[in-house]
């Protein structure tokens, strides 16, 4: 693509530039679905691009706060979310002789008055599909691996493995952990010499983690299954370098996940195992590896991982690497990062997915809030305000994050971190959990949540970027019609 445009712009931006942008999304994970959402329903141009040939059901479990819930309610989502999820209110903590030590609290049976919602949990497979559902079929293209991407002031480019290539404005990588937009985004950066030294260091994982989802049980095999409330248990190894993680779903399965924390030595033996992506290929030795780790199921029969393993479908069974890391650039020009692709949480804390939705809708509110005929530096400057906007919020779930790592790993520090967590006063747990309910982003070009909870919500920029563009426009220009 040309480094300037044939045209120049300052005379009629009309001339080269569509009034909406169009907005290229490479990823069709949660963040970018749910920007493809909220980009149809603010009537802006898209695509989305994904890698692979067809949609499988990989991953676990998902929790969400009532952070989202306005979100969820704006999109329309709300009855058919709660048919596939279960409330969850606390983490039941537990070593390997099943007895629970204590319990984190997640949630509050009165969230929707205090909250605006509550903290549940839904199988991630579901949600996928749920989200995949809103999304025209002809907007998605399966199978197209990024090779390289280029943008000028005229527009970006992206070029696929099988030969295609798609023009656009905007370029979204969603793609995840080693996104390949942020690849070819920081090679550039790195070109210009304008990329910082910590975003050109290698992705650092700290564990590696086997995932999956049962098929649907009885209340004889799984007892738990029976109760109202999702039951979250993490069972921390005492003499074994594992932490398990189970969790009861609407539909009668467990979601279940398992930790291996890592030393010098098993970090050398993981470090070929270098891709993040979700798949089966790599799990069989490790399933035969921790078979028999103990889980709690809420009956007398004493289960063990092995159970849930043989109750899992083999292509349900995922082995993935933990990795974490905020990312300092988060676009630059006619690009920009979403979700993991900018910063990766550790899933100990259960803040990925939440996070990935809150960028969609800051960065859907920017988008949307462009002047006609944007040029790359009124693009810019949106993808500026984004990262603002959202660094703050993504720095604290990321602590949070490594907490709640530490808190199932093993030696002093892990300790530590459980000790606090088991005797913190419940006024510093209400505190920290109102503090993070205020922060519940909504998108400004959706009628508001009408649900008026106790626990207000912060002060949100993004939804007076419009307002503020049309002053700015206005001012520049008074004979400007608004």
């Amino acid at each position: 693509m040309e480094a300037k445009p044939a045209v120049t712009f300052q005379h009629d931006r009309t001339v080269m530039y569509a009034k909406r942008p169009k907005v290229l999304i490479v990823g069709a994970g949660l963040g970018g679905l749910t920007l493809a959402m909220l980009l149809q329903k603010a009537d802006v141009p898209y695509e989305i691009f994904e890698r692979a040939a067809e949609v499988k059901p990989f991953g676990s479990a998902t929790v969400f706060t009532s952070q989202c819930s306005p979100l969820i309610r704006q999109l329309g989502l709300e009855k058919e979310f709660h048919a596939l999820s279960k409330v969850v209110t606390s983490i039941q903590v537990g070593k390997e002789n099943r007895q629970i030590d204590f319990e984190i609290t997640i949630g509050t049976d009165d969230g929707v008055e205090r909250f605006g919602g509550e903290t549940r949990v839904l199988a991630r497979p579901d949600l996928y599909d749920l989200f995949l559902r809103q999304i025209p079929k002809d907007r998605i293209h399966m199978s197209k691996k990024i090779l390289t991407t280029d943008q000028g002031d005229s527009g970006v480019l992206i070029h696929c493995s099988d030969g295609t290539k798609y023009r656009g404005d905007i370029l979204v990588g969603a793609d995840g952990a080693h996104s390949a937009v942020r690849k070819n985004l920081y090679a550039q950066l790195k070109k210009d010499n304008s990329l910082p030294a910590s975003d050109g260091e290698a992705l650092p994982f700290v564990n590696v983690c086997l995932v999956g989802q049962t098929r649907p049980l009885t209340v004889i095999e799984f007892p738990d299954l029976g109760l109202e409330k999702s039951q979250f248990i993490r069972l921390i190894g005492d003499s074994k370098p594992y932490a398990c993680g189970t969790w009861t779903t609407k539909n009668n399965t467990v979601c279940w996940s398992l930790v291996q924390f890592l030393d010098a030595e098993t970090s050398k033996d993981e470090d070929s195992f270098r891709n993040s992506e979700w798949g089966p290929e790599a799990a069989a030795a490790m399933c035969e590896q921790v078979r028999d780790f103990p889980i709690v199921s809420g009956g007398d029969k004493k289960l063990t991982l092995g159970d849930l393993i043989d109750w899992t479908p083999k292509e349900y069974i995922s082995k993935v690497m933990l990795e974490e890391k905020i990312f300092q650039t988060w676009g630059s020009r006619r690009t920009v990062l979403l979700g993991d692709a900018c910063h990766k949480f550790n899933p100990s804390g259960g803040a990925g997915a939440t996070n990935a939705l809150h960028d969609a809708a800051i960065l859907a509110n920017y988008i949307d809030a462009l002047p006609d005929y944007p040029v790359s530096e009124d693009i810019e400057q949106a993808f500026l305000a984004y990262r603002s906007d959202r660094i703050p919020w993504v720095e604290e779930a990321f602590e949070q994050s490594r907490l709640f790592r530490n808190m199932v790993d093993k030696g002093f520090k892990a300790m530590v971190v459980r000790f606090i967590l088991k005797y913190a006063p419940a006024w510093v747990m209400k505190a920290r959990n109102e503090r993070m309910a205020g922060y519940k982003p909504q998108v400004a070009f959706l009628p508001p949540d009408e649900i008026n909870p106790l626990v207000k919500a912060m002060y949100q920029p993004s939804l007076h970027a419009k307002a503020q563009a049309q002053r700015d426009a206005l001012r520049k220009d008074p004979s400007v019609t608004l």
